[in-house]
């Protein structure tokens, strides 16, 4: 049996994004330190697991970038969740704001998009349209390294409400956005949690390990 490991980024205030998706106050204060840290999480990981609007930002941002975290993104294993059983991958028409903000964000620091797309393990990504709690359990029970869950604040605040989440690792960055997408939203009781680990980074982040009581 494997664990679930939900990693998000987060302001000093809880949020995941701005009012309408906003990520470029998060894209601003990420450095080569926090960038280490989450490269070391995606590596260790078996699968990642995703709702379909993240899916689709991710699938038109990843395979063609030159970040230095392409590669960990496009190699592992996907597995998105949609309702509608299947995924359209060859559209724009579902991406958010948060795509926008990286490409611009990208395009200002100078760095171009490759030609050459890795998008094997987009396009056979698995589709899970079934109930999620059950679907969760299903990928906890196969064999393997960890499940790594990331975004967006939908997805992730419906895998908290499950209660299936073994590990919290939240990147919490040195910036108070005073309102936007919370991480934590709509649920009936209290989560207590016990911190494991706590890291400050070089860019005033700090990088927390959370464990569920």
């Amino acid at each position: 049996m494997r664990k679930l490991v939900l990693q998000m980024r987060v302001s000093a205030d809880g949020f995941v994004g701005g009012p309408n998706g906003e990520i470029d106050w998060l894209l601003k204060t990420m450095d080569d330190t926090a960038i280490v840290c989450i490269e070391e999480t995606l590596w260790e990981a078996g699968v990642h697991i995703m709702g379909s609007r993240t899916f689709y930002d991710m699938f038109n941002y990843w395979p063609g970038s030159a970040n230095p975290l392409a590669q960990p993104m496009n190699e592992i294993p996907k597995v998105v969740f949609s309702k509608k059983g299947k995924l359209e991958t060859a559209t724009l028409a579902q991406t958010t704001q948060a795509l926008k903000d990286s490409r611009r964000l990208d395009a200002e620091k100078g760095i171009v998009s490759l030609t050459e797309l890795n998008i094997s393990s987009w396009i056979n990504a698995q589709v899970a349209s079934g109930d999620l709690s059950t679907e969760i359990k299903t990928l906890k029970n196969q064999e393997g390294k960890f499940i790594l869950a990331h975004g967006g604040a939908s997805f992730a605040q419906s895998l908290v409400q499950t209660g299936l989440i073994d590990e919290y690792r939240l990147l919490i960055h040195p910036v108070i956005l005073g309102k936007g997408l919370p991480l934590f939203s709509g649920l009936a009781a209290p989560v207590y949690l016990q911190l494991e680990s706590s890291k400050p980074l070089a860019s005033g982040i700090i990088a927390n390990h959370y464990k569920p009581l």
